[in-house]
Formats: structure tokens, C-alpha cells, sequence
């Protein structure tokens, strides 16, 4: 080919290469691209609702790493051999999309949301000026005013991130800055000692961004937590006064909606009277409870989350707008952000273009790169509307109080709590253990019969469901509803399979 090329008039060719012409065969890839789509709606799309396919296809890692031949080689493999391994991906991956996949807090399956993300991976924007990403900077624009409506500010900010986790470390970053503006420039070591305030049930990411700002593990206060899992808003007040005595510095109060285990939401509006007292950013990290606010039935669960001044709120969980969709959401208006995150890149962000520069948002990110993640949650808010999506939320706490119900009238089955969300925690007590009294030796074996039923489940393919020990609490299950693919018949199954499974325990 090489020769032929050579041969042609005015080949062109520098150190050895050819530069006439395209080098990939656009044919041969588009049909590559057509036969793949077509794997992927008959093995994932089509696939969504049926109960009969397996939810995983477990191998051992060592088997896994055999079957797929994870080598990369010189020379590449032809496509149907390519095609094969899409398959093989497809069979050995976790159907997070299977309705009796439980285990997360995300799961299902958003047409919408899909073909968005379709479009996206084939255009391969990047989110960061107006002459690149038009579209999708209005659209990340739309949300955000929509997100914030509901929030209850008049007027805010925001931005899209890649995970709650990076949305949290966003505002503690911002509410530093906005404590002590110098630290943009003059770093760490003039400040003094700064504290912030999270719940005994706060999500991890809290210790990891205190660490990797700066501000060190041992300067996150943990504020003791009710029964429940909320926050004591009066053991709040007294850690605040508790770090002023030592001399410290607080700055930032991160409240919780939607806790990762229990599903507990904070106490906001009493938690915002002390910030408002003590002169404290209030961050509430509603990853994974925000999405009660599209519910005119539940959003009482945030009441108070208008008095905060930041907000990550994740539409990817319970709304199923696709992995990853998280939002920063600012009640600043004035640019806050953008002092806080812009480095002025004068290749990027000229201010001499021929259209409004306000729309290039980028030097709101600490990322150049960035994701159109809001055109997933945009397309689906179009194609289903706020009575659509307040549908899924009202429908999957239904199917949580179903549940509830039933593991009542069952034996051996044994809730933790009364939920107030999705987050169903429970034991399943054995036949073996039901006339063992409830001393040391009855929880050590009760610990043990989670971690079995989990690994016959998975082995089997039949669901999957999370469990964990929690604050002294031996190993339980945590059932999360999400998905607006799962039935009453799923919830009844999930109980019927746990008593199938643990029949010899």
C-alpha cells in the first residue's frame, strides 16, 4: 500500500511517513461502529427489564484476566475478534442496569440519558468556552438555574463535576477562600489553625478533601450523630465553641442530606441558625438526597437547605441521569467561583473575542477538560419533565415502604431503623440463630451470615445487595430503591432469594 501511495501523483512523504490522504479507513470503522451498537442494544438495551438474565457473571480475577486477554500487542486485532471482546466486556460486567442490582446508590437504566450520552461520546466536547462547547454551556447554564430554583435561592452559581466527592471538596475549598481570600496566593503558612464541622455519618470524601487542601484530618470535627443518624445541632454548637476556646478557626459547617448507610438527613435549619450565629459557610452535601427536592411530597426532607450557601447535588443516583452527573451549586452570585478557581489562561480565555467571554465558564473549574455531564440530565428533564422525574423519586420510596411492610411480616427478618428514604437496613437472622440469646457469641455469628449470602448471590447471578457493619452495628443490608425498572415483585423476590440462599446457615 506504502508503494501504491508512492507511486501516485504528488505523494508526499516526510521521515518516512505518508502524508497524502486520511490514514484510517473511515468505511471499515463505521461499520465496526454499527456492529458494536448492535451488541450493545441486544445485550445491555434490550436487556434492561428482563429478571431471567444474570445481574453478574462472576470470575475469579486470575479466570477473568484469562478469558478477556487483557494484552496489548504491536499489531492490532481484526474486528471481529474486537467485536468478540465487546461482547465478553458486556457478559463479565455488572448489569448495573439489571432491575435487581441493588447494591449502590445508583442504578437503572435513562433512555434519555443514554442517547445523550451517545451524542456526547461521539461529538467529544469539552466544556470550557463558548467556541468550542455552545451548546452545552447554555445547556450546563439551563440546568443549573433549574437546580437552584429548586433549592429555593433566588440567584446562584454553579458547576458541573466529575463525583460528589469533588463537588464537596469544591466548597470547602471555596468556603476557605472565602474565609481568608489571601490563600490563593500566599498558600498555607500565614493562616491559623482552621476547623470544619461534619457528622459522625458524613461521607468519606469530607476527611479526604481536608487532606488534600491542607487542612489535615485532625482538623474535621465530628459532630455526634442521634439514633437515626442526624446530626445533634446542639453538640454542633458546643465544638464550635470547644475550637474557638483552643484558638482555632472555624470556617465551614458540612450538613448532610441523604447519608451514605442510613439514608439520614441532617437537621438543617437549626444547623443554618448556628452558622448564621458563628459566622459559618454552610455546605450541604445532598449527593444523594438533593433529588427529594423534585418531589413536592418529600422535599420537606431538606427543609432549611435554601439557608445554605452550598449545595452538591447528584442527578446520576436516584435520577438516573448516567454516571457522572454532579453539580456545585452556589448561592453567591458574584463570581465567587471564578476569583476563587480562575488562573486567567490567555489561551483559552481571551477577553478580546468577538462574542460575550461570560459564557466561558471554564476558569470556574480547577479541571481544563471537562465533561458535558448537564446534557444528560437536560435531555432527560425535556423528554420526561419535573412530574416525570418527581414520579421515579415518589415511586421508589413507595417501593421502600413496601418493603419495609413485608420485612415486618416476615421471620427472621429484622429492620435496624424505621428509613426515611430510600435506604433500607436490615438483618436476616437464620433459622440456626432465632432461639440463641442476643449476647456476643449470637452477634459474632450474625456477622458472619451477610458476607456468605452476599458471595451465593453474587456466585449465582440472582441480585446483588450491599451490606456492612456500621457503628458497633454487626453486618446488615442496606437495600437501596432507585430504579424505576424494579417491581413489587423485585422486593418480594429480594426477600424470598436471602431466605433461599441462607437455608443451611
Amino acid at each position: 500500500c506504502k508503494q501504491e501511495m508512492l507511486q501516485k501523483k504528488n505523494a508526499v512523504l516526510v521521515d518516512g511517513v505518508i502524508l497524502n490522504g486520511p490514514i484510517m479507513d473511515s468505511k471499515a470503522g463505521e461499520k465496526f461502529v454499527e456492529e458494536a451498537c448492535k451488541i450493545i442494544m441486544e445485550e445491555v438495551v434490550q436487556k434492561v427489564d428482563d429478571v431471567t438474565e444474570k445481574v453478574c457473571e462472576w470470575q475469579a480475577p486470575e479466570k477473568l484476566k484469562q478469558i478477556l486477554d487483557l494484552e496489548m500487542r504491536d499489531t492490532g486485532e481484526c474486528h471481529q475478534k474486537i467485536l468478540q471482546l465487546c461482547r465478553d466486556v458486556i457478559k463479565y460486567s455488572v448489569k448495573t442496569n439489571h432491575p435487581r442490582f441493588f447494591n449502590q446508590l445508583y442504578a437503572g437504566m435513562d433512555y434519555y440519558s443514554l442517547v445523550a450520552r451517545f451524542i456526547t461520546e461521539a461529538l467529544n466536547p469539552s466544556v470550557y468556552t463558548y467556541e468550542v462547547s455552545p451548546v452545552f454551556l447554555l445547556v450546563e447554564e439551563a440546568v443549573i438555574k433549574k437546580m437552584i430554583e429548586f433549592i429555593g435561592w433566588e440567584e446562584g452559581d454553579g458547576i458541573f463535576n466529575p463525583g460528589g466527592s469533588v463537588s464537596n471538596m469544591y466548597a470547602m475549598n471555596l468556603a476557605r477562600y472565602k474565609f481568608c481570600p489571601e490563600i490563593k496566593e500566599k498558600g498555607l503558612s500565614g493562616l491559623p489553625r482552621l476547623v470544619l464541622f461534619a457528622s459522625e455519618e458524613c461521607h468519606y470524601s469530607m476527611k479526604k478533601a481536608a487532606s488534600f487542601l491542607g487542612i489535615g484530618t485532625e482538623n474535621v470535627y465530628f459532630i455526634k450523630t442521634d439514633e437515626r443518624g442526624k446530626m445533634i445541632p446542639e453538640e454542633l454548637e458546643k465544638q464550635v465553641q470547644r475550637a474557638r476556646k483552643e484558638g482555632s478557626a472555624p470556617f465551614l459547617v458540612c450538613a448532610t442530606a441523604g447519608t451514605t448507610v442510613l439514608g439520614a438527613f441532617d437537621p438543617l435549619d437549626k444547623i443554618a441558625d448556628i452558622c448564621e450565629k458563628h459566622g459559618l459557610w454552610l455546605h450541604v452535601d445532598a449527593s444523594w438526597g438533593g433529588s427529594a427536592l423534585i418531589s413536592r411530597k418529600h422535599r420537606r426532607l431538606l427543609h432549611g437547605i435554601h439557608k445554605a450557601d452550598s449545595v452538591a447535588w447528584n442527578p446520576h443516583k436516584m435520577l438516573l441521569a448516567g454516571i457522572q452527573c454532579c453539580a456545585l451549586l452556589v448561592k453567591d452570585n458574584s463570581g465567587l467561583l471564578k476569583k476563587c478557581y480562575s488562573a486567567e489562561a490567555a489561551y483559552l480565555f481571551q477577553q478580546d473575542k468577538f462574542y460575550d467571554v461570560s459564557y466561558d465558564t471554564g476558569d470556574k473549574s480547577i479541571q481544563c477538560s471537562r465533561r458535558p455531564d448537564a446534557f444528560k440530565f437536560w435531555l432527560m428533564w425535556k423528554a420526561l419533565g419535573t412530574t416525570g422525574l418527581e414520579e421515579r423519586v415518589n415511586r421508589a420510596l413507595a417501593l421502600a415502604r413496601y418493603l419495609v411492610e413485608e420485612i415486618k411480616k416476615r421471620e427472621g427478618f429484622q429492620l435496624l431503623l424505621e428509613p426515611e428514604y430510600a435506604n433500607v437496613c436490615f438483618w436476616y437472622i437464620p433459622p440456626s440463630l432465632r432461639k440463641m440469646e442476643e449476647g456476643p457469641e449470637f452477634w459474632q455469628k450474625l456477622h458472619q451470615v451477610a458476607p456468605v449470602i452476599k458471595e451465593r448471590m453474587m456466585k449465582k447471578g440472582s441480585m446483588m445487595l450491599g451490606y456492612q457493619p456500621h457503628r458497633g452495628k454487626v453486618n446488615f443490608f442496606r437495600q437501596v430503591v432507585i430504579s424505576p425498572q424494579v417491581s413489587r415483585e423485585d422486593m418480594d423476590f429480594l426477600l424470598d432469594e436471602i431466605q433461599l440462599l441462607a437455608k443451611d446457615l
